[in-house]
């Protein structure tokens, strides 16, 4: 009797177990669209984990929806033909209700080479990851800093000025700090891969300049941001 009441236990034990860790998985999921249309695009769209990419996959079509495991980040990359490949970092964090809903607008590949070199162009840095509360530079950022870098080799008449943003929680000073302090961090990336510092200008705006007001985590991530703007070429 008392081992049927042992295994008995031992089984509710693992169902609860699972139970829990299913409940604890975060899904990442959205849709892809033409940025000017808004409608539906067929896309390659490729996700690992971060930093390591140890969990890899790969979904065709015009959705997409996946697991995040163990709390980690996740790259997202999405092609498709006739449109400017697209590029994304998704972060458990911001899981709502164990979802992270993200929709791709992509831009038709012509328009984004005009405009990419144009004077005043603002791209915000979408993959650009810092530690929590800090202006240290998460490694899965290099990346992009070294398109970023490739792009000024390649225009050597550039100045670009980079903004820092944090979102409008907490203490004014210490966000206008901690949005100087960033983007010190991604100059100081820059020049150590050959960009000279005269061509990189800096500006930090703290909480002052919020995409969303909304009081959301949603909204409080789109805020915290670094954007690139060419101010000569």
């Amino acid at each position: 009797m008392r081992q049927i009441t042992f295994l008995f236990c031992l089984l509710i034990t693992t169902c609860l177990a699972r139970a829990q860790n299913a409940d604890s998985v975060v899904t990442a999921q959205g849709k892809v669209v033409n940025a000017v249309t808004k409608e539906p695009v067929v896309a390659k769209i490729m996700y690992q984990s971060l930093p390591y990419g140890n969990k890899v996959g790969m979904i065709n079509g015009n959705e997409y929806s996946f697991p995040m495991y163990d709390g980690e980040r996740y790259s997202i990359t999405v092609e498709a033909q006739g449109f400017a490949t697209a590029k994304y970092m998704l972060n458990p964090s911001e899981a709502t209700n164990n979802t992270v809903q993200k929709d791709i607008e992509l831009h038709e590949a012509a328009a984004v080479a005009k405009k990419k070199n144009e004077v005043g162009s603002l791209v915000r840095l979408d993959n650009l990851q810092f530690e929590i509360a800090k202006a240290k530079i998460s490694p899965e950022s290099y990346q992009e800093l070294d398109v970023l870098v490739s792009m000024l080799k390649e225009n050597p008449k550039m100045v670009i000025q980079l903004e820092g943003h944090t979102d409008f929680l907490g203490n004014p000073e210490k966000n206008l700090k901690l949005s100087e302090q960033r983007v010190e961090a991604v100059k100081n990336y820059l020049t150590s891969k050959g960009v000279h510092k005269g061509r990189v200008k800096t500006k930090a705006f703290g909480g002052s300049q919020p995409l969303s007001r909304d009081n959301t985590p949603e909204a409080h991530a789109r805020n915290r941001r670094v954007e690139m703007r060419i101010i000569s070429n």
